[in-house]
């Protein structure tokens, strides 16, 4: 199965981690990654914790729990390799409407390569590819 095809139809729980340049983590709840035409992939985020760690260290891991009995899911190690500010093109992507008052300050779309995959248990790799 497709990387693409599995966020498309997978439903769960999300969780991105982040460290800043001295190493200090942080784990945000956030939806699935957007996977992009050119095979990257893409989260919306407001200017906050996770956003200011990307901004000195480019490195993060997307931890995704499937819904249901067990633990299946995926672990995806990430590079930022850029981001975008265009309002147009966040609104396009945005899953869900927050209110004016949930949103404090711009919203970035934050582009990733994924470097490597694993199970959500275990080293084994999922029967993903891009």
């Amino acid at each position: 199965m497709k990387i693409r095809d599995y966020f498309e139809t997978a439903t769960g729980t999300g969780v991105l981690a982040t460290a800043d340049a001295e190493g200090k983590v942080d784990a945000a709840i956030y939806a699935r990654p957007h996977m992009l035409e050119d095979g990257t992939l893409a989260f919306v985020m407001l200017d906050r914790l996770t956003h200011k760690n990307l901004q000195s260290n480019p490195y993060a891991t997307f931890l995704f729990m499937e819904k249901g009995e067990g633990y299946k899911g995926v672990r995806l190690f990430l590079k930022k390799l850029r981001e975008d500010n265009d309002p147009e093109l966040i609104e396009s992507l945005s899953r869900r409407c927050l209110s004016p008052d949930q949103i404090q300050g711009p919203k970035f779309l934050v582009i990733f390569r994924l470097e490597k995959f694993l199970n959500l248990l275990g080293a084994g790799t999922p029967e993903l590819d891009m």
